[in-house]
């Protein structure tokens, strides 16, 4: 491996001051270190962060707090979590192995970089880690790609699972940086690829991820997370659907519902969200609304079965989430 500099920074200032001036955060390192490796990326500066006040989980009000330095393990099996927010340990538990989930920190976690082949391919096209160099993709091997939110520069999936259900949860974050401390939806930290696909997230120079905060509701507890793919153990996500739903008096009176696998971010489903609320929690409602979610696909040549996959996974995810509510 190429040579580097390591640095465990004494206050969050002088980590956060490091990182502005080019160093890189690393807490877990399950992804940047294999990039490492593969010499994908060559950081000169890496800031080790795991010192730093930004662990834990706790309850506030009716929110849930998770730290940015919490591990996936930790998460998945916290009591609250389980009690409060199924869907974030489901997820959690779906996302990676037990030895990753042991390392890897949430906010890692929703910084991971693409799981592309090409990505990986220092001999082949990838627009997102050499910019203007082509996309391999769009004309090699792409059953796995994304089939929403893609460009001519790019056309890969957002790998987390946990990601998918902050999305569906309206979760926000909390980042601190040069210029002081701010909020936003979860949502908004990824951005669509565009023609500046190595732009892939909306976080500042030294900005630095502080905590998640989930909003509780009775949907939150009344959630599942369906993931397919390949095979049954530790595998990234062909199609994944995850969804809150609260039913009373016969009918559906909130859902929250985002995928995963089929957008070059994790993808809100709002219109399905709209189609059905007020309606019976039954299969044909389901099927209904679940057709809106290809409304703008734009499958490749390996990909076009998740044109037909993707509803029918949304439509198993409410029959399971309907079960518990």
């Amino acid at each position: 491996m190429f040579p580097f500099t390591l640095e465990k920074p004494l206050s969050t200032e002088d980590a956060i001051a490091a990182a502005a001036s080019g160093a890189r955060f690393i807490a877990g390192g399950t992804t940047l270190v294999d990039l490492m490796r593969e010499e994908v990326e060559r950081p000169e500066r890496l800031i080790d962060i795991n010192s730093l006040p930004f662990g834990g989980i706790r309850i506030e009000g009716d929110d849930l707090v998770i730290g940015a330095l919490a591990r996936m393990a930790e998460v998945a099996a916290d009591p609250n979590v389980q009690r409060l927010q199924p869907l974030i340990a489901e997820s959690l538990i779906e996302g990676a192995s037990p030895q990753l989930r042991n390392m890897a920190s949430m906010g890692g976690n929703l910084l991971q970089r693409v799981r592309c082949p090409y990505f990986r391919m220092l001999d082949a096209g990838c627009n997102k880690r050499a910019p203007g160099s082509g996309c391999a993709a769009i004309d090699g091997l792409n059953s796995g790609h994304a089939i929403l939110g893609t460009s001519d520069y790019c056309v890969a999936t957002h790998p987390s699972d946990v990601a998918v259900a902050l999305v569906a949860l309206d979760a926000t974050m909390r980042v601190r940086g040069p210029q002081g401390e701010r909020s936003f939806p979860v949502e908004e930290l990824f951005r669509l690829p565009g023609d500046t696909p190595h732009l892939e997230h909306t976080l500042l120079p030294g900005e630095l991820i502080v905590e998640i905060r989930v909003p509780g509701g009775p949907h939150s507890r009344h959630a599942r997370y369906l993931k397919v793919r390949d095979r049954a153990s530790y595998e990234f996500a062909l199609v994944s659907a995850a969804v809150a739903l609260l039913v009373a008096d016969g009918v559906i009176r909130q859902v929250r519902l985002a995928v995963g696998g089929v957008g070059t971010r994790p993808w809100r489903l709002r219109d399905c969200e709209a189609a059905l609320v007020g309606k019976r929690p039954e299969r044909r409602a389901f099927e209904e609304a679940a057709q809106l979610a290809i409304q703008g696909a734009r499958p490749l040549h390996h990909n076009q079965f998740k044109v037909e996959l993707l509803p029918r996974t949304v439509v198993r995810a409410l029959e399971l989430a309907g079960e518990v509510a």
